[in-house]
């Protein structure tokens, strides 16, 4: 006589709480369900595309000031080189405070002072000069300061030489932003 055992138990068989479990694994989520991640999704979408474009715009803007800035420091720059390069020995005191009027800081201080001692002598001399910016570049730029670079041509005379000459000249001048001014802070002929 033979004798099989049966391996199963009844421990593998299914019941019907694992059938109920698994209905359950693979019943499709809720209508309800489905719109509440859908919204959830597109919000967080709506989201990031409103911060990037927000940072995008604050960016442009930014931008923009520091062009407008840097338009106007080389503006400003233009006019005060063409004040700067020409003088009237008739007028010597009239250009002398136009170009104190146009500095700041440093330069307006060594302007003061070295003005004192050229005074007399443009006068003696009978000194005419007549400065034009012939190109202008701006070589770096912030809010309220600004490098401007200047091509200036300048036509010099004085009574030992009658007949105008030219020099051409380059500067070099950072502008500063003084009492929503432009106002030049250092001149330099490199």
């Amino acid at each position: 006589m033979t004798v099989t055992t049966d391996d199963k138990t009844d421990d593998d068989q299914p019941t019907a709480e694992d059938v109920g479990a698994d209905a359950e694994a693979t019943v499709p989520a809720s209508p309800a369900r489905r719109r509440r991640g859908t919204t959830a999704a597109v919000l967080a979408v709506f989201v990031v595309l409103v911060s990037v474009s927000g940072f995008l715009g604050w960016r442009l803007w930014q931008h923009q000031q520091l062009t407008e800035a840097g338009q106007q420091a080389r503006d400003a720059a233009v006019s005060y080189a063409q004040v700067l390069t020409s003088i009237d020995s008739d007028k010597v005191d009239e250009n002398f405070d136009q170009v104190l009027a146009g500095a700041t800081g440093e330069f307006k201080d060594m302007y003061s002072e070295s003005s004192v001692q050229l005074r007399q002598l443009l006068i003696d001399n009978k000194a005419t000069a007549h400065g034009v910016v012939v190109e202008s570049a701006i070589q770096s730029a912030a809010e309220d300061r600004v490098v401007v670079l200047l091509f200036v041509d300048q036509s010099v005379s004085n009574a030992s030489v009658p007949d105008p000459r030219l020099d051409r000249s380059r500067i070099k001048m950072t502008m500063e932003k003084v009492d929503g001014q432009w106002r030049a802070a250092t001149v330099e002929l490199p």
